[in-house]
């Protein structure tokens, strides 16, 4: 075996010469300073970040792609930097195998094996691509050259980059473990059989929320502009949002339409499910969970909806706290830990932004959070968090990323135990690897009603991003079919 690998290294070594005097052989060209310049603006990844922060500008798609290509380059750089090239010393091309006119002013000291760059190329390539197949191909032809680029300045032996993107490529596709793609079509529901159709929004009440989202732009104008004969609610800052719109309806409303995030969006569905009117949903938030499953993507899909008359039927959840009224959620409620990083999140991102405060707020509520005692399903149980989704969630695991159908009549219940040997560990371990749902530490079920019982102190329960009502008894149950969305045939 040994013999074989050896015989096997000197093969590559020699392709590897062959192909680097092929290139060195290239008469001069315009590419030469443009390889040179581009190469070096990829040092450190600031090519790709760049681009990373202009797809972020865009909602949806974009964002996702851009977050998943830093992901990806992180994960890149690290196993390409600080892992494979500490353990796989090789030496760099000699400099007077390639023209003088190519050479780079300052070239890299460390291992040859394999290209950081290309790595991080074909990472942050293979990562958009995942999520925007058209983005991916439109940076396919850069991420070759940046690829290229190292053979063609002398810094990298052939191999090393193609090393380097088989690398960044598995990475890329191994961010699907702990964050799925999302699939482009909408979640399946039933077909409502009759949907006030409404010329130009012609009875539709819209509430606009304007502190949604992480732009601060305003959706009111362009609401306007789709659906020109719809009123538009703009209510103060720290209003009751669903008080504002109750009080504004009028014989005439036959709809309700909502721009905002999700927590507007419960608001909203909250009133009209209460009324029995259709609701409308204009993604306007950060995130849009229940806009994406629906299947609305902007103002104009669900002003095609709204003058057409199309809609369907979905799910509401609801949680009674202590015996008071239901709270309905259209995504997900929880107890413990999500609730801590609610409180930590608006706390600080005024201060630091909305993402990074995001972020930082995962960390904080993961490493202080205290684990609750709970009766839940018939069980005893300490536990750092509890997770209800108003159906069921795919995939199982840490990372539910979409509702494949939202008219089960059924709610998404998952726990993680605290009452483990080193819980906290465990799931870390399990995280990384990517088998939370094989883990004891996870547990998961489907079912249309559910009672939790916390022991001690009171408890606050988050629904779609809100922080609720505290009490000690929580009983949470599947309002099938509650609520009539808008959604374009």
């Amino acid at each position: 075996m040994l013999k074989w690998l050896r015989r096997g290294a000197r093969e590559v070594n020699r392709i590897d010469r062959d192909l680097v005097q092929a290139s060195a052989r290239i008469p001069r060209s315009p590419l030469d300073p443009g390889l040179k310049a581009l190469t070096t603006a990829a040092n450190h990844s600031v090519l790709w970040l760049t681009i990373a922060a202009v797809l972020a500008r865009r909602k949806g798609v974009a964002r996702r792609a851009a977050f998943r290509g830093g992901l990806a380059i992180a994960g890149a750089s690290v196993t390409a930097n600080a892992v494979v090239k500490p353990i796989a010393p090789r030496r760099r091309p000699a400099a007077e195998d390639v023209p003088t006119r190519r050479t780079l002013p300052d070239p890299p000291e460390s291992s040859s094996f394999p290209s950081g760059h290309a790595a991080s190329a074909a990472a942050f390539t293979t990562a958009v691509a995942l999520e925007s197949p058209l983005a991916g191909a439109a940076l396919a032809p850069v991420a070759a050259a940046v690829a290229y680029s190292r053979v063609h300045t002398g810094v990298h032996w052939p191999s090393d980059v193609a090393a380097g993107m088989l690398l960044g490529t598995g990475i890329a596709l191994g961010t699907r473990r702990w964050w799925p793609v999302r699939p482009d079509l909408p979640a399946v529901t039933r077909r409502a059989p009759v949907a006030p159709g409404l010329p130009d929004g012609n009875g539709l009440l819209v509430l606009v929320n304007t502190g949604s989202g992480a732009d601060g732009v305003d959706p009111g104008p362009e609401v306007v502009e789709a659906l020109p004969a719809a009123r538009v609610l703009h209510p103060d800052a720290g209003s009751d949002l669903a008080e504002e719109l109750e009080r504004a309806v009028d014989d005439g409303t036959r709809a309700i339409g909502v721009a905002g995030g999700d927590g507007t969006v419960t608001c909203a569905a909250t009133v009209a499910a209460g009324l029995g009117l259709p609701l409308a949903v204009i993604p306007a938030g950060t995130l849009n969970h229940f806009a994406r499953d629906v299947g609305l993507d902007g103002v104009a899909h669900t002003a095609e909806a709204v003058q057409e008359g199309c809609a369907v039927t979905v799910d509401l959840g609801a949680v009674c706290v202590d015996e008071g009224l239901e709270r309905p959620f259209v995504n997900t409620a929880s107890l413990g830990a999500y609730p801590d990083t609610v409180r930590w999140r608006e706390r600080y991102e005024d201060r630091w932004g909305k993402w990074p405060t995001a972020v930082a707020a995962v960390l904080m509520s993961f490493r202080h959070s205290t684990p609750l005692t709970v009766r839940i399903g018939g069980r005893s149980r300490r536990v750092w968090m509890v997770f209800v989704g108003n159906g069921p969630y795919h995939p199982g695991g840490i990372s539910p990323a979409c509702r494949p159908r939202l008219d089960t009549g059924l709610l998404d219940v998952r726990y993680l135990r605290a009452d483990l040997p080193f819980s906290r560990a465990r799931f870390v371990l399990s995280a990384i690897t990517g088998t939370v749902e094989r883990s004891r530490a996870y547990v998961q079920w489907e079912c249309p009603e559910l009672e939790v019982e916390v022991e001690g102190n009171t408890e606050a329960v988050a629904t779609d991003g809100e922080i609720g009502a505290s009490g000690r008894h929580f009983r949470f149950r599947s309002q099938r079919a509650a609520l009539l969305v808008y959604r374009p045939g």
